[in-house]
């Protein structure tokens, strides 16, 4: 779910593609529609707030914490969604203290083909422009999608690319790190990969915490599904018995399991559109249509995993 930007996104400095001011009531949604394990929400949200609330006065600790937060995981697992959702979570239980700028960034749009520019910019990111959106309000949340592309492993990078530009855009990032945490304590550095073996280690040694979202076990999957049978009921009232259906849920977690969070709490979405009469009237699906759509969903993930 997007953010309304505080400004145009053709006048956001080089790298960022949205700037938001936070808590809005419209990004509500995200940290709620990310089932995960127990106790991740808790480990996520505590460790923000311990950096956000107490940065300057942690940075006197011989351990300071470089306010870096990493998340690692297939695709689908909700990587990108939970911590949209961390963001408005944490300025909520800030705003009695100020409101708290989230600030995304495209880790592909530094150039990589021009000597030494993609190094530059991404000094310039930290050195000047999330130091100058940060002296705006009280607490910065930083997000970096697929963190690999600016700190790839320097002991693995590919000699066929330029291993200069590699070695020091990482450079340039972890002293960005460095540089804007001892400038800035008030900022939250939000990262995500889906390869974590790509990411450097030293970028990985900088982290105050690592959590690895897998793909959701039986139980998980099915929650996902009673929760995405329960919202489809609520727009299409026919689908009411469906969504209590216990052992129809049973069978199709059972069916599920091995999908990543987002293939399984799209299924609904996936069963209506497989018939022109359930797309005309989705109130229609049933639970054989849902079996079906959970079988060609395994099929195609065993097709993929073939190749």
């Amino acid at each position: 779910m997007a953010l309304n930007a505080t400004r145009p996104a053709a006048t956001l400095p080089p790298g960022i593609i949205g700037v938001h001011a936070l808590p809005a009531d419209h990004h509500d949604g995200p940290w709620d529609s990310i089932i995960t394990p127990s106790g991740v929400k808790d480990r996520l949200l505590g460790t923000a707030l311990l950096v956000l609330r107490h940065g300057r006065a942690l940075g006197e600790l011989n351990g300071a914490p470089h306010g870096l937060i990493l998340l690692s995981g297939p695709p689908g697992t909700g990587k990108t969604t939970l911590c949209q959702g961390l963001a408005q979570k944490v300025a909520l239980a800030l705003a009695p203290r100020g409101a708290t700028t989230f600030v995304e960034i495209d880790p592909h749009a530094f150039p990589s083909d021009m000597l030494g520019e993609g190094p530059r910019a991404i000094g310039r990111l930290f050195s000047d422009s999330l130091p100058e959106l940060a002296a705006r309000r009280p607490h910065t949340v930083v997000l970096v999608d697929e963190i690999e592309a600016m700190a790839v492993r320097r002991s693995t990078a590919s000699f066929e690319t330029n291993p200069v530009d590699v070695h020091r855009a990482t450079d340039a990032l972890l002293s960005g790190l460095d540089l804007l945490r001892r400038t800035c304590p008030q900022v939250l550095v939000l990262g995500t990969t889906n390869f974590a073996a790509a990411v450097d280690e030293a970028f990985l040694d900088r982290a105050d915490l690592v959590l690895r979202l897998g793909l959701p076990d039986r139980p998980t999957v099915e929650r996902i599904l009673r929760e995405a049978l329960a919202e489809a009921a609520a727009v299409f009232p026919g689908l009411l018995a469906v969504a209590l259906d216990d052992e129809l849920i049973a069978d199709l977690a059972d069916r599920c399991t091995g999908l990543d969070g987002r293939r399984v709490r799209k299924l609904v979405l996936a069963a209506m559109g497989s018939h022109p009469e359930l797309a005309s009237d989705p109130g229609r699906l049933t639970g054989e249509h849902l079996r079906a759509a959970a079988d060609a969903e395994r099929a195609a993930l065993a097709e993929a995993r073939s190749r």
